[in-house]
């Protein structure tokens, strides 16, 4: 009977969550329309990005911390509901001052939501479970986000007025689903909680002065890893949105039926080879080959100038790196499932994430208008990063008694 209950809880949670992400890509094909149709400059493609990871980046640490104390249904309804309203303000934006601080108002909130995501699953998996949900979670998250883009380019398509509208209304409505469907899986209860306690943690810097609890040799080179290939990703990822329309003219509703082949492979890819890594390999190793598979199509972007092949060798790019997501989150949580720090460990892992996009969003909006290309070459440099690093990990020994060494991820 627990464990119907609790299969129960995990479905609607995944139900409201590929809403979420569905809902959260609306605005994605159509931030090149704005761009253009409000005149503002090429580069802001990656700047409106990079304002959003950066306080998603500094406050991630802050909500991991603060979901000791409220449950991370609490947050997901606060997360909610914040980013509808950043994202309305981003659709009202009509200078670069606006695009910046909308998105950055939202950034604030993204990061909570996304730590949330983690932490709930984590907390409230089984120790056999937790795995396959957090690859679902990451599936999800890659599948459902191109399935968003789907619909915001057909939205795009009616005006921008339209999208940014349906967008805050499905992400508010997603933060009271998650707050009426999920458990409550706080550790600690409010009390504990003293207000000059909040103040200090919420202070950016000081909250990732806090990963000293848990940091070692291992997690620095794990999460050098995440951090290259978010670089890699989000620089290939907004460069390739901007270049389309830019380059081949395409419109919004191009991009969306793209995004949405792109997330019928990605679900495929995951249904498929991700699943069979994470049960049948040591996913320290076969994370190498993806990594690798990466590198090798985003340099094959480069010379891609047709739109059919260009198209296609994105596509593939797009696949491989949606399987080395759920790969390189599961490392992570198979390192924090077990210790007392695991909500600042995956808050911490959330914010190599957003460090990326900041990194990447920059250098794919100003390396574009160096050479509309140029992204595309650093986004296979850095890929390459990744896995060399990922090879120095995988060589590196375990410490006694590691969560990583059970016989499900080394057989």
């Amino acid at each position: 009977m627990q464990q119907k209950s609790r299969s129960n809880h995990m479905f609607l949670f995944f139900v409201v969550l590929s809403a979420f992400f569905v809902a959260a890509s609306f605005a994605h094909p159509v931030t090149p329309t704005l761009i253009k149709e409000y005149d503002l400059n090429d580069y802001m493609f990656g700047v409106a990005l990079a304002a959003m990871q950066t306080t998603n980046f500094l406050f991630s640490p802050f909500w991991g911390k603060l979901n000791n104390y409220i449950s991370s249904r609490q947050a997901m309804l606060v997360c909610g509901i914040g980013y509808a309203v950043g994202q309305a303000l981003f659709g009202m934006a009509r200078t670069e001052a606006m695009v910046i601080f909308a998105r950055a108002f939202a950034g604030f909130f993204t990061g909570g939501a996304f730590v949330s995501f983690l932490t709930y699953v984590v907390n409230t998996s089984s120790d056999n479970d937790r795995g396959k949900n957090l690859t679902i979670s990451a599936t999800i998250q890659s599948v459902a986000g191109a399935f968003g883009y789907f619909a915001g380019g057909f939205l795009g398509e009616i005006g921008l007025g339209v999208t940014f509208a349906a967008q805050s209304i499905c992400l508010a409505a997603c933060g009271v689903f998650f707050f009426l469907f999920c458990k409550d899986d706080r550790k600690a209860g409010m009390g504990k909680l003293q207000m000059g306690d909040l103040i200090h943690d919420a202070n950016p810097f000081s909250a990732f002065i806090q990963s000293r609890q848990f940091m070692s040799i291992l997690f620095a080179v794990l999460f050098t890893v995440t951090v290259l290939q978010n670089v890699g990703y989000n620089a290939f990822e907004q460069c390739f949105n901007y270049f389309i329309k830019d380059e081949f003219g395409l419109t919004s509703k191009y991009n969306g039926l793209i995004k949405g082949v792109i997330g019928f492979v990605s679900l495929t890819a995951n249904a498929t080879i991700c699943m069979w890594m994470i049960r049948r390999t040591n996913v320290r190793r076969s994370v190498i080959y993806v990594l690798l598979a990466c590198t090798l199509t985003s340099l094959g972007v480069v010379f891609s100038n047709a739109v059919v092949p260009f198209m296609t060798v994105s596509v593939l790019f797009y696949a491989f790196n949606a399987v080395s997501i759920p790969l390189l989150q599961d490392m992570v949580a198979k390192r924090a499932q077990n210790g007392k720090d695991s909500n600042l460990i995956m808050g911490f892992y959330n914010a190599t994430k957003s460090l990326g996009g900041i990194i990447g969003s920059l250098s794919a909006g100003f390396l574009y208008t160096v050479n509309s290309k140029l992204t595309f070459v650093v986004t296979a440099v850095v890929f390459f990063g990744a896995v060399i690093f990922s090879t120095i990990y995988s060589k590196m020994k375990e410490p006694a008694e590691s969560p990583e060494q059970t016989p499900a991820s080394s057989r």
